[in-house]
């Protein structure tokens, strides 16, 4: 998909979600779309889940 297609998307759910649902669910569907796109970018840049449990373990010590 193209990126302003995605992007119509995004605005879309989040005026259904302020509209419905309020502010706060507004902000829900922002923070975790936001959570969702630094994900999708994490992968599409070759992360891995090794990469988080090695970050968690290093945490740990």
């Amino acid at each position: 998909m193209r990126a302003p297609f995605v992007g119509m998307i995004a605005g879309m759910a989040l005026a259904f979600a302020g509209y419905f649902g309020g502010f706060g669910a507004f902000l829900l569907v922002a923070a975790l779309g936001g959570l969702g796109w630094a994900a999708g970018r994490w992968v599409e840049g070759g992360g891995t889940v090794q990469d988080v449990r090695d970050t968690f373990e290093r945490r740990n010590r």
